[in-house]
């Protein structure tokens, strides 16, 4: 059977052969007599479950030894709370504001800290990134804080700030819950990373944070043992019990990603996709993307129908084509086509045939 192609922002695609072996596995998982999600998390079978995970995640990112990779739960809004119950010593944390995710970063983090907004992209409706020469960055920060792709606005850093060429000895914290696996990860400008995995990793319900082991033990005294990093690497994601079933999922993509070719692979075919749809966009009369060409996403792309008029034609037409969740959030309205990893180029080539259909009939 021929699927549809699925644009959904999150929870999002996933690799249909991760799908079936997920299905395949489901009532007996490797002769076990159990299915995953009836496993203890502290039985063999499942330990060795979660230990291949990450020995295959810390591989795919090339993490360094001197990380700690914590499956955790609660979702990119949850480590909007919970890093600051970690990092942030009750001292000032900066935070660069560049769409609807830092915006909600850094309103989460005044409960527990002084938020310094060091630069902020609102005045032209987040579709620039400010220049990182011109960040006001507070002496003594805990952290500096960065979404490195705005999923909602379509705007994603190509390059991690250097923090310490702007004069910065703070640890740089990154949300790449929809940048993650996309391409690599340059670890010596970072100290934590944290995301949700529902955009390129797995289902939701499992939370990603790759912490520097320097940065545990300094969590506020109000903090929760469950969310207290330390805590939880010490007891190697099992100080609670884990979201099971989605780090299993989880593994099979990273299983998935290698026999892809890894991340470097992953990033040309991004690359290619993302170059293929803009290209049909900007050559358009009926169709506009409004951020800067230096910042665009590689995973999100925001677009809108100059005559909005047209907007429930076009979706109806594109469901009809096997094309769907391509509308916009609701905060900004238009259209959005997220095409993650899993998204393959067949999708996006379809997307770019349909764009092109509709504009012929209305043209």
């Amino acid at each position: 059977m021929k699927r549809p192609f699925n644009f959904s922002a999150g929870p999002a695609a996933m690799p249909q052969e991760v799908l079936t072996e997920a299905a395949s596995e489901m009532l007996d998982w490797h002769g076990s007599g159990m299915s995953v999600m009836e496993m203890s998390h502290r039985g063999k079978e499942f330990i060795s479950i979660y230990e291949q995970a990450e020995a295959d995640l810390r591989e795919l990112l090339a993490v360094p030894g001197n990380f700690k990779i914590l499956f955790m739960q609660g979702g990119g809004l949850a480590e909007n709370a919970i890093v600051p119950l970690n990092l942030s010593r009750g001292g000032v944390a900066d935070f660069v504001v560049t769409g609807s995710w830092s915006q909600k970063s850094q309103q989460e983090a005044r409960k527990y800290c002084t938020v310094n907004i060091a630069a902020s992209s609102e005045t032209d409706g987040h579709t620039t990134l400010p220049d990182p020469t011109t960040w006001q960055l507070s002496q003594g920060a805990s952290y500096v804080h960065v979404c490195t792709n705005e999923t909602i606005n379509g705007v994603e850093y190509h390059a991690l700030p250097d923090l310490k060429a702007l004069g910065s000895d703070a640890p740089l914290v990154i949300d790449f819950s929809s940048q993650v696996a996309s391409r690599p990860v340059d670890w010596s400008r970072v100290g934590l990373a944290f995301g949700g995995a529902q955009k390129n990793l797995g289902p939701a319900g499992l939370t990603l944070v790759v912490v520097r082991e320097d940065l545990l033990g300094h969590a506020l005294p109000v903090c929760p043992s469950a969310f207290n990093y330390k805590t939880v690497a010490d007891n190697q994601s099992m100080y609670n019990t884990p979201p099971t079933y989605a780090i299993y999922i989880a593994g099979l993509v990273f299983q998935w990603l290698k026999r892809q070719g890894g991340i470097a692979a992953m990033e040309a075919r991004n690359k290619a996709k993302a170059a293929l749809l803009y290209d049909a966009i900007d050559n358009s009369q009926l169709y506009l993307n409004k951020v800067a060409g230096n910042c665009r996403s590689r995973m999100n792309v925001p677009f809108f129908l100059h005559d909005e008029s047209l907007n429930e034609a076009f979706l109806a037409g594109a469901r009809a084509h096997g094309l769907l969740q391509l509308k916009g959030h609701k905060s900004v309205g238009g259209m959005r086509a997220s095409i993650y990893n899993a998204l393959p180029l067949e999708g996006v080539q379809a997307l770019v045939d349909y764009l092109h259909e509709f504009e012929k009939t209305r043209s």
